[in-house]
């Protein structure tokens, strides 16, 4: 079997630990391959809830090999963190394989995230303040720190120098900040070379000889589409591609590898941070769907801006990503509804618009038209077919399908690993 990826199809925060963790039996390594600390999956197994920020979901599952590639940046302290958290808990970790080639975030990365935010007052973008944005800046301007330096202190030395050379100059002269030290960066890293040792290799290489095996590949991405750094709301994104083209990019295996493609899309619409979002509720609704649906971030723990699913937005997804397969989670938080309205369109300026604007001045000044569904009131928690769920959820999926560009082949519908309808094999 060619490699699977799983993405998600709006602003994240959809679920894509459950998509993975549904598929991780059938899987021999799962990767990760964009973002760092800055996202969060949630995993339910069993009576045990897990939060994973930096490791992919397949750490989880036991004989998955789980693989942080090239395209991640590594927040050490937090990689350390999790392990020993997971490993306190009984879960092997030794299978975890970390890209030489990744980039590391360091404290200088970190302070700049959050002063340069708060410098911005309110032209905030919403940044986690974890150090993802400046690491990543700093891999593009080819002074960043990767993991295969820490072993060799020289090198090291001279590229932490030549960071605090320039980075200083802002921290003091700007934002009135004291400066940093290069002996604090450099020992805050190479404490931790004992723990990556026996992690760190060619991850690319690892991929390619276990697809030439016909071992099976799940790429994982952090984020979601209108969260990439090329194809979201541009400024209001992340610092990587989080969409389908950054797996190649961000494992070093080909683009012919991928062969099905996954995206993971709410059942209603959420978000973090700031940025245009059309179908954003303020009243009642909202609310419910926050309360119910427990939306609150994995990562940064912030409320999740609540709203009503949004077609032209799966649509864009679809399409970005060349999707073959829905997942549709959280279903069941809208159960109770009387009525359920969908975004079918938007109204710009008088103008009716069915797929994204291009124009983001456009999009913020979008107008969701809405085409109103009946809601159901029974309990789908305990459905595992499609023909278990009530007729008005039936038919409230088939239209999200009709509307969204892809089939919907699983639905969420309750927290727990084993609550998913599954109408299509994901892998078939």
């Amino acid at each position: 079997m060619p490699a699977v990826l799983i993405t998600g199809a709006q602003w994240g925060d959809e679920g894509k630990g459950r998509a993975t963790d549904l598929l991780g039996s059938r899987v021999d390594y799962v990767v990760k391959f964009n973002g760092g600390n800055n996202a969060g999956h949630t995993v339910v197994v069993g009576a045990e809830k897990y939060a994973l920020h930096l490791l992919p979901s397949g750490i989880l599952t036991p004989g998955v090999t789980p693989i942080i590639s090239n395209g991640v940046v590594v927040d050490l302290d937090v990689l350390k963190e999790e392990l020993d958290g997971l490993s306190g808990r009984g879960v092997d970790v030794s299978k975890l394989k970390l890209s030489a080639n990744a980039h590391v975030i360091t404290a200088y990365h970190r302070t700049l995230d959050k002063v340069t935010e708060r410098f911005l007052g309110k032209r905030q973008i919403g940044t986690t303040g974890r150090g993802i944005g400046p690491a990543y800046a700093d891999k593009i301007n080819r002074v960043g720190i990767r993991v295969q330096d820490l072993f060799d202190e020289n090198i090291l030395r001279q590229k932490v120098e030549a960071a605090l050379d320039f980075k200083n100059q802002i921290l003091v002269k700007i934002y009135n900040r004291r400066a940093i030290e290069a002996d604090e960066v450099i020992n805050d890293l190479i404490q931790y070379r004992e723990m990556l040792e026996p992690m760190v290799c060619d991850t690319g290489l690892l991929l390619h000889e276990a697809m030439q095996a016909g071992k099976n590949v799940l790429f994982e991405a952090g984020q979601a589409t209108m969260l990439d750094i090329d194809h979201g709301t541009y400024p209001f994104v992340t610092s990587s591609n989080a969409t389908a083209g950054g797996a190649s990019t961000g494992s070093g295996l080909p683009p012919h590898s991928i062969d099905r493609v996954i995206s993971v899309i709410k059942a209603y619409t959420t978000r973090v941070g700031a940025g245009p979002f059309p179908t954003e509720l303020f009243d009642e609704y909202g609310d419910h769907l926050a309360q119910v649906g427990h939306e609150f971030g994995t990562t940064t723990g912030r409320p999740r801006r609540c709203g009503w699913y949004d077609a032209p937005i799966a649509r864009y997804a679809a399409r970005i990503n060349g999707v073959t397969d829905f997942v549709l989670t959280k279903l069941d938080v809208l159960s109770g509804l009387e009525t359920i309205p969908v975004c079918v369109a938007y109204d710009v300026n008088g103008v009716r618009h069915d797929e994204v604007p291009v124009n983001q001045t456009d999009f913020h000044h979008a107008k969701p038209i809405y085409e109103e569904f009946p809601g159901w009131t029974e309990d789908i928690t305990t459905a595992r077919r499609f023909e278990d769920l009530p007729q008005n959820a039936q038919d409230y999926i088939l239209a999200l399908e009709r509307m969204s560009g892809s089939r919907i082949s699983a639905i969420g519908v309750g927290p727990e690993r084993e609550q998913v309808v599954v109408r299509h094999d994901l892998l078939d």
